[in-house]
């Protein structure tokens, strides 16, 4: 790692010659990249299947009872919640099964001699693949991403081909969370010339970084499926986020036939805009094979030019900065719209929880979409890539441990060759809680050296660590390997403070922490003494509020875990603490915690499943960012005259006073490492106000009043224009409220969405972990005051009318402009 990231100067001739440099060499003609090489998405008009078939690969197979569908498809998304279901709790309850695609195509003349590949970007699980009738393979790993050479099978011109992808999700559990089941990324069909950049065929790496300069070294991988040998130039061209030329390298090699040909180029940039979590810039690098002076293949790579290292005494340093790593873990559903990726939903989770002041995302349990390593590139998150939640030995019945012995190289490989060049990834992790931690023959050792191995071979830029829940040297296999450059920690937050003696020398990631556990809008009192979980961790997993809720206070969480606020006055303390992704950023599908019917989601978010924040959003709020937060909770309506405890999250401010009905109840301030402030207030319906000073001068003020019944419905969309490409997604908030337009807190009315013009309800949430109603369905229950429609663009431009409608409340709507 340090090797990689010396800090040196580069000499001011060289940075001039260079700056000559890039002038004087001309450049090809980029216009000409659509007859180079094709990438064209593969979604539209899939033909699906749930159940046993026979003869699928006949030509004359008749497919009049299959569904007709765009990918990216779930369908497990689309059942039932059944306690039945054998995916159980982990699963969300939702089924599985054996399901079928089949999509029939034309390719032109002009493609005869080409190239012709099938990218799947993800299939859960265990898929195989045939085109017109031949195997082209099988992938177990439901999270990977691969390609198949179509070329030798193909027909041409008037000549159907048909393709057909088997997912086999019927031998559940086979997963600790909800995973969906199909073809739920997206598929490109790629063509090239018969001699092109190999697929993830660049590696692009600055061992070089400072404000003066950085050095550039750009690997490539050229494919030759011609049996000749041919001479061609391999040409490399910078260009910064607007577009301007910054750098260009040649270079002549021979391509060797039927076969791959490495080269390496170097150069520099001279005073790069350094990509940062706050200013994440991104240069673009455009290789080109020219072949008798015209480009015969074209390839683009993005890079963001960065230096980082994790240092024992002051934790992680970006850019010669110290920062922490303010980071969430994040399973990879989409809440109401399952599995299937959407970037427009990926890109709404990230904005949320940048808002918040968090600056890393840990791809909990396993390799993720790459949409959404293209976002954290170009909004600024430090990202853990993570590979595996276990290796030989199982977590459940049917999981990858079946698989791991014969497919673990193939799969960590082709992760990494994906995501090696992201600015955005910074660690790789080899696991999470593998059961081989507790080994006593030796065996995690030799795997994670294994792995280790294989990771380094590709990239040796980055740190790799595993997500240990065993911080024993002594009896931690993994550890004991010294394969890992950083130690991560899964919780264990007593042992934070006493990091540098326990482990002198080395350096300290939380790949894990908290696991606090709330229900949004729901609150137990009192607040500071709430624990519905055992304190044992041998006694059951139970719930202690029948309708299966937890409060919204930060009082509650897992055994194993702690409170937000206990876990962040830790870390913030100890500059060594290089930082934590805490579980988790987002409720997520499955795992509900307890695990107790219905409930079929995780209580563990800052966010709820539909992406409404819980109060404990807004703690991180004023502690991670530089906005001016005053935040006061809960509602004000309950029972005349019971106690009911005030929370304040503010900074910015010396001291917050609270009234209720115009008068005073007190001035609180912060002790301390206090991180909220709290009141005691005996309620009367009415107004309560908290105002923020600093200096005696008024910050903030925030109002909450008491409600009346619930009367009408406000909406608020995210984006009032979509774009009309039949995947962009508008998320309609729907809040319930009284005659006045004050939120109703504890509302629970049936809303009734309808859509009219270009556009479908793609789904429906509202938080609540125990909900069983579909989330494809377009009625939904608000759950305490608060529901979600998402709405999803047909492929037609025009304007959309959503309305919301309920039994005995005004009805709302509002329009959506596609284009």
């Amino acid at each position: 790692m340090k090797e990689r990231l010396l800090l040196k100067p580069i000499p001011a001739p060289l940075s001039a010659a260079l700056m000559f440099l890039f002038f004087i060499i001309p450049f090809s003609n980029l216009q000409a990249q659509s007859e180079i090489r094709q990438i064209i998405s593969f979604n539209k008009d899939w033909k699906f299947y749930l159940g046993q078939v026979v003869n699928v690969n006949d030509e004359s197979f008749d497919e009049k009872n299959w569904r007709r569908l765009d990918l990216p498809h779930d369908w497990s998304i689309e059942g039932k919640f059944d306690k039945k279901n054998p995916a159980g709790a982990g699963g969300a309850f939702l089924p599985g099964g054996l399901g079928w695609y089949r999509k029939s195509f034309f390719i032109p003349e002009s493609s005869k001699n080409k190239n012709v590949f099938i990218d799947f970007d993800g299939v859960y699980r265990k898929s195989e693949v045939w085109i017109n009738g031949h195997s082209l393979g099988m992938r177990p790993n439901g999270y990977i991403s691969f390609r198949y050479d179509l070329t030798p099978y193909l027909k041409y011109g008037n000549g159907k081909n048909f393709l057909v992808v088997k997912v086999d999700n019927t031998h559940q559990p086979n997963s600790r969370w909800y995973s969906g089941s199909g073809i739920y990324r997206n598929v490109w069909l790629v063509t090239t010339g018969k001699i092109f950049v190999d697929h993830w065929g660049t590696y692009i790496t600055t061992p070089v970084v400072n404000n003066s300069g950085a050095a550039i070294d750009i690997y490539i991988k050229v494919k030759n499926t011609t049996t000749n040998i041919k001479p061609v130039v391999l040409s490399s061209t910078i260009f910064d986020a607007s577009g301007v030329k910054v750098a260009k390298v040649l270079s002549e090699i021979n391509a060797r036939g039927n076969g791959t040909t490495e080269n390496s180029q170097t150069t520099q940039i001279s005073k790069p805009h350094l990509w940062s979590v706050s200013d994440p810039y991104l240069y673009k690098v455009v290789t080109q094979i020219i072949i008798d002076d015209k480009p015969f293949d074209e390839y683009v790579t993005r890079i963001g030019i960065r230096s980082f290292k994790f240092d024992r005494d002051q934790g992680f340093l970006l850019n010669g900065n110290k920062i922490k790593i303010n980071g969430v873990c994040d399973h990879h559903d989409l809440g109401c719209l399952g599995a299937a990726v959407n970037k427009r939903a990926l890109e709404r989770k990230l904005e949320i929880l940048k808002a918040m002041g968090c600056n890393g995302i840990r791809t909990t349990h396993n390799p993720p979409a790459p949409e959404l390593l293209d976002l954290c590139d170009k909004m600024g998150f430090i990202v853990m890539d993570e590979a595996f939640d276990m290796w030989k030995q199982e977590k459940t019945l049917y999981d990858y441990h079946l698989n791991f012995e014969t497919w673990h190289k193939k799969d960590l490989e082709d992760q990494v060759l994906r995501d090696r060049n992201h600015a955005s990834v910074f660690i790789w992790s080899i696991g999470n809680e593998i059961q081989e931690e507790w080994a006593t023959d030796n065996s995690g050792s030799k795997i994670a050296m294994e792995l280790s191995d294989i990771v380094r071979s590709l990239d040796m830029t980055r740190p790799i660590t595993s997500a240990l829940n065993n911080h024993d040297w002594n009896s931690n296999s993994i550890l004991r390997s010294g394969a890992l450059n950083l130690v991560g920690y899964n919780y264990d937050q007593k042992g934070f403070a006493s990091f540098p003696q326990k482990f002198p020398g080395k350096n300290f990631i939380g790949t894990e922490t908290v696991a606090a556990l709330e229900t949004r809008g729901h609150y137990d009192m009192p607040s500071d003494s709430i624990r519905l979980w055992p304190a044992k961790d041998d006694e059951p997993l139970r719930n202690g509020n029948k309708d299966l809720s937890c409060s919204s206070y930060d009082a509650v969480s897992a055994p194993w875990g702690s409170t937000h606020e206990g876990t962040w006055k830790i870390i913030k303390k100890y500059p060594y603490l290089s930082g934590q992704f805490i579980w988790t950023g987002f409720d997520y599908l499955g795992e509900p915690t307890p695990y107790e019917w219905p409930a079929h989601s995780s209580y563990f978010g800052i966010i709820d499943l539909a992406g409404f924040p819980k109060d404990v959003y807004y703690m991180y709020q004023s502690e991670w960012t530089d906005k001016t937060v005053l935040h006061i909770f809960p509602h004000w309506n309950w029972k005349k005259g019971k106690k009911i405890d005030v929370w304040a999250y503010y900074n910015h401010a010396d001291e917050v006073e609270l009234f209720l009905n115009g008068k005073s109840l007190g001035i609180r301030s912060k002790k301390g490492d206090d991180l909220h402030v709290m009141w005691r207030v005996v309620f009367e319906p009415g107004t309560l106000k908290a105002v923020s000073r600093k200096n005696g001068k008024t910050v903030l003020t925030r109002i909450i009043k008491t409600s009346g019944k619930a009367a009408g419905i406000i909406l608020s969309a995210d984006r009032n224009v979509i774009q009309a490409d039949a995947s962009d997604v508008s998320f309609i908030k729907t809040m319930i409220v009284d005659a006045s337009g004050n939120p109703v807190p504890e509302a629970d009315n049936l809303i009734k969405f309808s859509v009219s013009g270009p556009g479908t309800i793609a789904g429906t949430d509202n938080g609540n972990e125990a909900d069983l109603e579909s989330m494809k369905g377009s009625d939904r229950r608000a759950f305490n005051g608060l529901c979600l429609a998402v709405i999803q663009s047909k492929g037609k431009a025009g304007n959309l009318k959503v309305t919301a409608a309920s039994k005995g409340l005004s009805s709302a709507s509002l329009t959506i402009i596609v284009k």
